[in-house]
């Protein structure tokens, strides 16, 4: 399996960075078929994501945004681009934030 680490650090607390992660989760679900199950923390939330070939979790804190996944091996020639739409959807949610 092949392994996918994306970190991104925010100044946004946990309030704002928990709307973010419903946001995501929302939209990974509608665009690539995941299914989410978000779990709140008292410092920490966590997104648990997974479908065929994929699974991973997403772990937000006030400070950042971490995603690790594993792939299938069926997925893992397409590793760039599946992290490549990943980012741009995490960053495009962190972009439209002041």
């Amino acid at each position: 399996m092949a392994d996918l680490h994306i970190l991104r650090k925010h100044s946004l607390g946990l309030t704002e960075a928990r709307k973010i992660a419903f946001q995501w989760a929302e939209q990974v679900e509608k665009d690539f078929g995941m299914t989410c199950v978000y779990e709140e923390g008292e410092v920490e939330d966590e997104v648990c994501f997974t479908r065929p070939g994929v699974q991973g979790r997403l772990s937000v804190t006030q400070n950042k945004f971490e995603i690790n996944a594993q792939l299938g091996f069926l997925l893992d020639t397409f590793k760039s681009s599946i992290k490549r739409e990943i980012v741009k959807n995490l960053d495009r949610f962190l972009e439209d934030k002041p």
